[in-house]
């Protein structure tokens, strides 16, 4: 079964108002394990970026505005997710806003009968608690030391790995590595998290490219410096 994790970035809160989006982060999931396969992109909202939205992802008008317009990905982003479900946080929120960029280049809106919302799932999974992202990557000891800031590929990586844990889909991994290990006369009889061949790098060089030049109009005293990417 594949499965798409998903998570956006806006410049405010109501596409219906003029927001828009501006980043879009997707990961690849097959039977509920990560693939490597990713689609990630800035976008150019052709408008200014309210200083609320800055402070939540850090992504100036500046440094969007040779990105590319929503029209000009539409199809390579359609492509990627193709008819398979969507697994979002909040999913009324972000698929209000791809549904609106889809409006405005005369293509079909997604459906919601194909959304997986995690935040409905954490609710009734933990009902009577804050069910943020943070939070349930703390509840599940998922590492989020890298979000300093919201970002929409980080966030959708993080979410697939909290997506796993909400539908019990990791003791499943576990129970199933334990028999395989058991077979086939391993030493070890604890299950294991990591992969024995690790994923390939997800990261592009032009990604690398556009991150850097992002962290470049940060200054010097940004935290993003203490985390650059490769040897630059």
């Amino acid at each position: 079964m594949r499965e798409i994790v998903l998570d956006t970035e806006t410049t405010g809160l109501d596409p219906l108002r003029g927001d828009r989006l501006v980043e879009i982060g997707c990961i690849e999931m097959v039977n509920r394990m990560s693939t490597g396969q990713t689609f990630h992109v800035y976008l150019n909202p052709e408008r200014d970026m309210p200083q609320e939205a800055f402070a939540v992802h850090g992504l100036s008008a500046e440094f969007l505005s040779d990105k590319p317009l929503f029209a000009s990905v539409a199809e390579e982003f359609l492509a990627f997710i193709r008819d398979d479900p969507l697994v979002i946080h909040n999913a009324s929120f972000d698929i209000g806003f791809i549904n609106a960029e889809l409006g405005k280049v005369s293509r079909p809106a997604i459906s919601r009968d194909r959304l997986v919302d995690t935040l409905t799932l954490a609710r009734r999974k933990h009902p009577g608690v804050s069910n943020r992202l943070d939070d349930l990557c703390s509840r599940y000891a998922i590492d989020n030391s890298r979000r300093t800031k919201h970002g929409a590929l980080l966030d959708a990586e993080l979410l697939a790995e909290v997506y796993i844990d909400l539908i019990g889909a990791r003791q499943s991994q576990m129970i199933l590595a334990e028999t395989r290990q058991s077979f086939s006369g391993g030493q070890s009889d604890q299950p294991r998290r990591q992969r024995e061949t690790p994923l390939a790098p997800r990261l592009s060089a032009a990604d690398a490219a556009t991150h850097s030049a992002f962290v470049a109009t940060l200054g010097e005293a940004a935290l993003w410096n203490e985390f650059k990417i490769g040897n630059e």
